[in-house]
Parts: structure tokens; C-alpha cells; sequence
């Protein structure tokens, strides 16, 4: 026959994990919207930001102009990537969610690049652009994307963007972290007008069959 001790430690295991399963896992506030903690005050700290006062939450916290612009576009690869997270908009603390804006010029493209935290909804806005990623078994999944079209790029893949019109292309993009991470081979690696990647973005532009319709 077992021994007490043996029954009341296997009690409380059991209370233990009743209670893990009884746990919240969502947010258990409407909103958090990130907040400079203040001296001297106690402050809740979730996802690495302080939230704001309830007290004191308002509209402005959950709006952002950052993607009203376009980016500089003027270098090497001719685009611009803008991506607004919880640090830059207050609303989009524990939410789970960041925003971007690519811009690129003709001829601009978006070098293979990839979200370790967060898959990507990818919106375009304006203009004609040839969209793509590789999966882990080196397999192209790519379309050619006009105004009103959505792309999805899963979680942590490489992935790029090709203008493939005349004019300048707009993209809008949901990533799904507040923290989604930026891993971009050719930058880490290369200086961007050296010659290895100028071939890298020669070998990208083979790969993707990239040609630009005609008026």
C-alpha cells in the first residue's frame, strides 16, 4: 500500500497541472498600448514594453502616418522597406502584429530576405510586381502580382519582390508578430554593390523569369 507522503505529493501534482490547464492564455486586457515607464511608478511589463494607464489610453495610440511616404529608394537595390512595430505604434503592444510598406522603383526588387518570428500578408497597392518564396525543400513558389492582389509568405522562408512594371510599386504588408525579426542573407554577407551581389541579384532575376510586360 502506498505510502501517504506518496499520495498527497501525487495530489499536488495533479492540483498543479489542473490549475496550468485553467490558465489564461490570451491577453486578459482589451488593449496595451506601450507606455515609458516612470520613475518611481510600478508599470506592467508584457512582451518587453510597459503599458500605458488604462486611464489614459486614446485613439492616438492605435493610429500611425508612418507609412503614409514612400521610403528612399535611392540606392543600390532601389527600394525602400518601412516596418512599424509595437515600439513605433503604441496599439500594436501584445497584439501580436507589425506593419510594412515596400516601395519599389522600375527595375527595384527586394532581395531574398526572411521573418524568423512572423508570416507575412503581402498587399500591393500600386503598380506590377513579381512576388516569390523558397520553401526548406528549394522548391519556387512565385506569381506575378498587379493592384489589389495579396501574397502570403509563410513564416521564416526566404522571400523577395521584383518590380516588374514601369512605375513605381507600392506594397502593404500584415506581419504576424509584434516583433517579426529580419534575416537578410545578401546584406549579411555582401556589400550591396559588390560584385558577388551583383551576380546574386542576377542569378534572383534568372530564377524568377523576370520580364517586364510591355506597355
Amino acid at each position: 500500500m502506498a505510502s501517504l507522503p506518496f499520495h498527497i505529493a501525487s495530489l499536488l501534482v495533479i492540483f498543479s497541472c489542473f490549475r496550468i490547464s485553467l490558465q489564461d492564455y490570451d491577453n486578459l486586457h482589451d488593449t496595451c498600448p506601450t507606455s515609458k515607464p516612470e520613475a518611481g511608478r510600478q508599470t506592467i511589463f508584457i512582451n518587453g514594453f510597459t503599458c500605458k494607464n488604462p486611464a489614459n489610453v486614446n485613439a492616438s495610440d492605435f493610429k500611425t502616418s508612418n507609412l503614409n511616404h514612400a521610403g528612399n529608394t535611392d540606392n543600390f537595390y532601389r527600394s525602400s522597406l518601412t516596418i512599424v512595430t509595437a515600439s513605433d505604434l503604441p496599439g500594436l503592444n501584445t497584439l501580436g502584429l507589425s506593419l510594412a510598406r515596400t516601395d519599389l522603383e522600375e527595375d527595384g526588387l527586394v532581395m531574398p530576405h526572411s521573418h524568423p518570428r512572423a508570416s507575412e500578408m503581402f498587399f500591393v497597392s500600386r503598380g506590377l510586381v513579381i512576388a516569390g518564396f523558397v520553401d526548406t525543400r528549394n522548391q519556387l513558389f512565385q506569381k506575378v502580382l498587379r493592384e489589389g492582389d495579396v501574397f502570403v509568405f509563410p513564416r521564416g522562408l526566404l522571400h523577395f519582390c521584383i518590380n516588374a512594371g514601369y512605375e513605381l510599386a507600392t506594397i502593404f504588408s500584415v506581419l504576424s508578430s509584434q516583433n517579426p525579426g529580419l534575416v537578410s542573407i545578401a546584406d549579411a554577407m555582401f556589400e550591396p554593390d559588390s560584385d558577388l551581389s551583383v551576380k546574386l541579384m542576377g542569378r534572383l532575376l534568372s530564377i524568377s523569369g523576370f520580364q517586364r510586360e510591355s506597355h
